[in-house]
């Protein structure tokens, strides 16, 4: 496999606060398909995989964009979930992609893209100011940096933070879902008998 070209992120601390059994707020959110969603309602296990921003067919990158550790990669990120999403239903788990950018620049990218699962904009940062996500700053505008959520009924199960590289996180987020949660599902061993989380 060619090694991810740009520069890579490190663990700031940014998402230390984000530890298991915390309340997801209910904070609604535009999904692509034109519905709210608030992932504090959803019921069972979701991940909601939270990327910085995509861009569209001849538009420039934000001004300092390649030089921004974690900044890029989400196109390829969401094609990976878009990839596995069969494999995630079949440990019965819903996927979600969150950005902070319009639910019609979404829309313009999941038609694009063919995705089949929601988009969902958190263009007033208000889910994110609610979780105190980490961001970013370049160009004049604040960006999310790249992390995902195991949610479980409205709590944080697990945190995958940093992210990289981003090609290869829904492949890395489906064996940790085989590893710590596939078992469970399918009755094979009892739940506390899993490693640590």
């Amino acid at each position: 496999m060619i090694p991810w070209p740009w520069p890579a992120p490190t663990d700031d601390g940014g998402a230390a606060h984000l530890s298991p059994g915390m309340l997801v707020p209910d904070v609604e959110l535009a999904a692509t398909s034109g519905a709210r969603i608030s992932p504090a309602r959803l019921t069972g296990r979701n991940i909601l995989f939270f990327y910085t921003w995509t861009g569209q067919p001849g538009l420039a990158n934000p001004s300092g964009w390649d030089e921004t550790p974690g900044a890029h990669g989400s196109t390829p990120e969401l094609e990976g979930v878009r990839n596995l999403r069969s494999s995630f239903a079949s440990l019965d788990t819903g996927v979600y992609g969150v950005s902070v950018q319009s639910q019609a620049w979404q829309s313009e990218l999941a038609e694009r893209l063919k995705l089949n699962f929601e988009l969902l904009s958190d263009d007033g940062f208000a889910l994110a100011d609610a979780l105190r996500l980490p961001t970013f700053e370049t160009g004049g505008a604040t960006y999310l940096r790249r992390l995902s959520l195991s949610i479980l009924d409205g709590r944080i199960d697990w945190v995958f933070y940093p992210v990289h590289p981003p090609d290869a996180h829904a492949r890395d987020v489906l064996a940790w879902l085989t590893d710590h949660v596939g078992y469970e599902l399918e009755g094979r061993i009892n739940p506390s008998t899993l490693p640590a989380r």
